[in-house]
């Protein structure tokens, strides 16, 4: 298993063994994945405890150099989906392969990790004794289990929220399709007669 070491060095201290930047994860064709840090072989488990952990590193090809970190998330994530309970239901996945291709896909994938990071942001304040009233996060969570009317209360204001600010989205949307008629992705305007 891959185990970090988290402590905080006084300036000028460092180690200089350990390179600076993200740590650097190589994938071979066999589809195993070498720590470069460690010295070994670790499993897509070590990387998702790596993303837990709030550690930074990438993946790389050994052979060509390119870019996998991308691709090694996904497969984590399908690992997670196939598993015990999704978070993904079937028609969130439909609509987000749709948003591929079409002129929202950017502000899409904008919006979504906004939302997320919001809503991780919310979760942390929630889990954290000290910004939450002291509780520990056992007693938060048997405190929330018999709150589900007060909570999906609470999440209905967050997603109607993030609902509004979507559609305002839209709006502009149309409304630089007035602008710029006939660009690919937007509205054509209004007809002239």
């Amino acid at each position: 298993m891959v185990t970090a070491r988290r402590g905080k060095t006084a300036p000028g201290s460092e180690d200089p063994a350990r390179p600076k930047g993200p740590r650097v994860l190589k994938k071979y064709p066999n589809r195993r994945l070498y720590d470069t840090q460690t010295s070994s072989y670790i499993t897509l488990a070590d990387v998702k405890k790596m993303v837990l952990e709030g550690l930074e590193f990438e993946v790389r090809d050994a052979k060509s150099g390119d870019e996998l970190t991308r691709s090694i998330l996904l497969q984590i994530i399908l690992e997670e989906e196939m598993g015990g309970m999704p978070m993904f239901s079937t028609p969130l996945l439909a609509q987000i392969i749709r948003f591929y291709g079409h002129a929202m896909q950017g502000l899409a994938g904008a919006y979504l990790e906004k939302n997320l990071q919001a809503f991780g942001e919310m979760q942390a304040r929630f889990a954290d004794p000290t910004k939450s009233g002291g509780f520990d996060p056992q007693l938060w969570a048997q405190f929330m289990s018999g709150q589900a009317p007060m909570m999906q209360g609470l999440m209905g204001n967050y997603l109607e929220q993030s609902k509004n600010l979507f559609l305002q989205m839209q709006e502009q949307f149309q409304s630089a399709g007035n602008i710029f008629p006939g660009v690919p992705g937007f509205p054509p305007g209004p007809t002239k007669k």
